[in-house]
């Protein structure tokens, strides 16, 4: 984030803490509870959204040197994701193009080759298939066109974008625009190291999970008693960009910058930064490091959804010292952080779930003071080719 940015950032949370202000929508808006439940709708936006559009399915510390690996079946379709030897980024159907089977079964690791378990067909970190075992009985095989099936797949400001469908694109300057783009590089996330993850199911609509992210309306309330400690509840900024945006929250911390000139304010010490990335990605920016929240339907279920949590460091020499109140390993500190979601976050997610299949009302409402709940909304529709979301003055 540029300077001046920071700045603009850390200034606009001081100003309405002062006034005791927030981020205002100018308008409320409401969307019906069939968003959540409608069958249809999940159908749409499992195609749509999931199997053919650009997904972020991590950083490039999930792939950390030559030959490196990841699997993944969080698109509807088993997919390996390679570094290969030179350190470019490839992706694939993890299928093998005998039989059928899957061929790699590890989460990640290393690896120069993948054999498939079944009859041994061999293939590199480029997806070539480069070895038939005892290919004088089985018969000629045109080994350069029984290569693994590659996917549309791009490393940029240290993500890893994947296209589900082999006929995809992927578009990062059209997805992103400049400012974002220009945002995202500068935080060098492709230099952040891999350090933990987690998976959190969910009993709820995944738009639900989403929506949690949207707000500090709750902190005081929800989350009373763990980050209130350390955040400002109902105070933020919000810029949007695109069908993306970013989120300021407001730390404890930002008091003790009032005191410093502006030259010395750097923003992950009053704020964290929340970036929304269209359709289903959060991504928090703490000081040690960020971590990367991906919220997914199960299939075409509107009633069950997951999280996939990982969260990264920042090189070490960009790491603040540690302070007196923070001796808890790092690991240890961003899984606690991972662990407050999933108790709090997620299981109001849940209860919102059950609301919304209760009949008890047609619509959810979202207030003046919660725009990324409109904004999510809002490029839901539109990607969708839906009606435009109702708002109305107050």
């Amino acid at each position: 984030m540029r300077r001046d940015e920071q700045v603009r950032v850390i200034r606009r949370l001081m100003d309405h803490l002062d006034h005791q202000t927030n981020v205002d929508a100018g308008r409320i808006a409401q969307v019906p509870v069939s968003v959540y439940t409608d069958p249809e709708r999940a159908e749409l936006e499992w195609r749509r959204f999931f199997r053919n559009h650009p997904q972020v399915l991590g950083l490039s510390g999930d792939l950390p040197g030559p030959n490196s690996f990841f699997t993944s079946s969080d698109l509807g379709a088993p997919i390996l994701c390679t570094r290969d030897k030179h350190g470019v980024f490839h992706a694939f159907l993890n299928v093998c193009r005998h039989r059928g089977v899957i061929i790699e079964t590890a989460d990640r690791g290393s690896r120069r080759t993948f054999t498939c378990p079944f009859h041994a067909w061999t293939y590199d970190t480029t997806g070539r298939l480069v070895a038939i075992p005892r290919q004088d009985h089985f018969g000629s095989v045109d080994c350069t066109d029984r290569g693994l099936v590659s996917l549309p797949a791009v490393e940029k400001h240290g993500f890893l974008w994947v296209n589900a469908d082999r006929e995809g694109r992927i578009d990062i300057d059209g997805l992103l625009g400049p400012e974002l783009s220009d945002e995202l590089d500068a935080w060098g996330l492709g230099d952040c190291i891999r350090t933990g993850e987690a998976t959190f199911p969910h009993a709820c609509n995944w738009k639900l999970a989403n929506d949690t992210y949207g707000e500090t309306y709750h902190f005081e309330t929800l989350h009373r008693n763990t980050l209130a400690n350390g955040f400002y509840g109902n105070v933020q900024t919000y810029d949007t960009y695109g069908v993306n945006h970013r989120m300021g929250l407001c730390m404890r911390r930002i008091d003790e910058m009032r005191s410093e000139p502006e030259s010395a304010w750097r923003v992950l010490r009053g704020a964290l930064p929340v970036y929304f990335l269209f359709p289903n990605i959060q991504l928090i920016m703490t000081g040690e490091g960020p971590i990367l929240v991906r919220l997914y339907p199960e299939g075409v279920n509107p009633h069950q959804s997951r999280s996939e949590i990982n969260w990264y460091v920042f090189p070490e020499d960009r790491r603040p010292a540690p302070t007196e109140g923070a001796r808890e390993p790092l690991g240890s500190r961003m899984q606690a952080f991972a662990g407050i979601i999933q108790a709090e976050d997620y299981v109001a997610a849940a209860s919102s779930h059950l609301g919304a299949v209760s009949g008890a009302q047609s619509h959810v409402v979202f207030g003046r003071n919660e725009p990324a709940l409109h904004h999510y909304h809002s490029v839901f529709n539109a990607a969708l080719g839906l009606p435009p979301i109702e708002t109305f003055r107050t």
